[in-house]
């Protein structure tokens, strides 16, 4: 098994923001029960701080607004388009597969807008790319999942191919390349989240594959509107650990080498 992956799947579990401040916040319990009162004390007045802060505040808004705005929507034009990927992540496999119907998630976006650029350059390819992201491999692939969705919003199945092996970004980009074998100078959209088109370009391009983003699914309104307060700490927390995971994978991408760019950016803006 890669240890990349397996070592991002397990650390991430521990690290994730919601989750670990209920680890700190456990911890101080242990801690008092073992007889140091004031520290296990101070570590579960962190936790619950922790737990308002990104619970309530607007920090995971601003957290997110950079990684958004860091590419420009893709408005569709009379420019020639080779072909469009969508990535996976919209999708929720199990329940789609068992119950035999379309199931997406908070990021159906990503199909609607794929199936409307379809429509949009007739002649362009298609490509989704996406497989289990269980630890063993063992779970539904979301290329499977995806299909009865894609049916639904007016896309012709013959027109598309299916990657279906990529368990995270770094193999979205390397094994899509392998499938197209892109020409020089081909024009492809990448269809994403916008908090994770700078991840999802900078895979691309570090496989000689660049592509132009067509960043979807915004979960900020605009950059002169972020200090909301969220009424749920279920809300803010899971926009918190959204906007962690993507820092912190630009951060394990660049060090090990899978984007070249700590933050990558639109090529004009370089």
């Amino acid at each position: 098994m890669d240890l990349f992956y397996t070592l991002s799947k397990v650390l991430w579990t521990l690290a994730v923001p919601s989750n670990f401040v209920l680890f700190v916040g456990v911890l101080g319990l242990v801690i008092v029960f073992l007889g140091s009162r004031r520290s296990g004390l101070v570590l579960i007045a962190l936790a619950v701080a922790g737990q308002l802060v990104m619970g309530f505040s607007p920090l995971s808004q601003h957290l997110l607004s950079p990684l958004e705005e860091r590419f420009p929507p893709f408005i569709p034009g009379a420019e020639r388009i080779d072909g469009i990927i969508l990535l996976g992540g919209a999708e929720v496999p199990d329940i789609a597969l068992t119950r035999g119907i379309p199931a997406v998630n908070d990021a159906a976006e990503r199909v609607i807008v794929f199936a409307a650029l379809a429509r949009a350059y007739p002649e362009a390819a298609l490509v989704f790319s996406g497989t289990s992201g269980v630890l063993d491999g063992g779970g539904p692939l979301e290329s499977a999942a995806i299909r009865e969705a894609l049916v639904d919003v007016g896309i012709d199945m013959a027109r598309v191919r299916f990657e279906t092996r990529a368990r995270n970004t770094a193999e979205n980009a390397a094994f899509t390349r392998d499938l197209v074998k892109p020409n020089e100078g081909a024009r492809w959209l990448l269809v994403t989240s916008a908090f994770h088109i700078p991840r999802a370009v900078g895979c691309f391009r570090a496989v000689g594959f660049p592509v132009i983003a067509a960043p979807v699914d915004y979960r900020t309104i605009d950059p002169a509107a972020l200090n909301i307060v969220y009424s749920r700490a279920a809300s803010g927390m899971d926009m918190t650990d959204l906007a962690a995971k993507e820092w912190v994978g630009l951060l394990a991408y660049y060090m090990t080498g899978k984007i070249g760019d700590l933050f990558p950016a639109p090529i004009e803006r370089r």
